[in-house]
């Protein structure tokens, strides 16, 4: 159980770490939109690219943080069949929905989005419009990224809840509340 309990510990580190680091993101999202709220209102200024930053960030925000999601239990989950149920029972659920629905969109987002992003990449492609940035190609990796972070979770996810079956506890270690270390 150590060895799976660490492998669990590892994986919700890393996802974390992502998850804290990506979050900053929104501060910049916030500042960045009333910057040019600011310049385009009050002095008539609009920049195309620094708008594009704040849309780069939120891309970037949603497709990095779909593991760290996951590993605080914030994911979408259907009550009826999950509810009052016994920590078995929402174990088997949870590692159900991991193996038959999580892990198949994963690989179809990958094999869908890998093409996709290549050819981004070969052509560097840039904004479609002039002033904006000419980095679409590191923009759309970010798909591939999603489905990488969301992997990496979905892992530790299934680990956590073969255990839960294993043992029949829901004492995994899990990632420290934010703010404590």
């Amino acid at each position: 159980m150590r060895l799976l309990d660490l492998t669990i510990a590892v994986l919700d580190g890393i996802t974390a770490l992502i998850g804290r680091m990506v979050s900053w993101l929104v501060l910049y999202m916030v500042l960045m939109t009333f910057v040019n709220v600011v310049l385009r209102y009050m002095y008539g200024i609009a920049n195309i690219a620094m708008i594009e930053t704040v849309l780069y960030a939120f891309a970037i925000v949603m497709a990095a943080t779909g593991g760290w999601t996951l590993m605080r239990n914030e994911h979408v989950r259907i009550d009826i069949l999950y509810g009052k149920k016994p920590p078995r029972t929402r174990a088997a659920i949870d590692l159900g929905g991991s193996l038959l629905l999580l892990a198949p969109v994963l690989w179809v987002i990958w094999n869908a989005s890998y093409p996709y992003v290549q050819r981004s990449w070969r052509l560097k492609e840039t904004s479609s419009d002039v002033a904006g940035l000419p980095y679409v190609y590191l923009l759309k990796s970010f798909l591939l990224v999603f489905v990488a972070v969301l992997a990496v979770q979905g892992v530790a996810f299934a680990l956590r809840n073969l255990r839960i079956l294993l043992t029949g506890r829901e004492d995994a270690p899990t990632v420290p509340a934010e703010g404590t270390r």
